[in-house]
């Protein structure tokens, strides 16, 4: 069944990144950006899609481009796919590098890890 035709239930874009098979590669510049404009409250930014089961380097640019686009006095909290673990070992020195203060807040009951990113 082509998903085009199945209605779209929860209000967000489809990619079709999920649609593709396994074993083949997708540049970074290929991939639905994780926000598209500058959040002026506190958000949360869904680094668990598909897209970035195999690529940490794709949540730590992607994790970067939310606090970019996060308004001051506001926090951001990045959600990472479990395949990757705890994002102490591969997030958190990112974060130091962009010098914002952080918080790990909890393991999803999914696996997945919420990391709150103050700005």
């Amino acid at each position: 069944m082509d998903s085009r035709h199945i209605p779209n239930r929860f209000g967000v874009k489809t990619t079709g990144v999920a649609r593709r098979l396994p074993g083949m590669s997708v540049s970074h510049d290929d991939v639905e950006p994780v926000t598209d404009r500058v959040h002026e409250r506190s958000w949360s930014a869904n680094l668990e899609r598909e897209q970035y089961a195999a690529d940490p380097e794709l949540v730590v640019a992607h994790a970067r481009d939310a606090i970019e686009h996060t308004a001051a006095g506001h926090h951001v909290n990045l959600v990472t796919h479990a395949a990757h673990g705890h994002p102490e070992t591969y997030l958190f020195d990112a974060l130091d590098e962009h010098g914002v203060d952080y918080e790990y807040v909890q393991q999803c009951g999914c696996g997945g890890h919420v990391t709150r990113v103050h700005v």
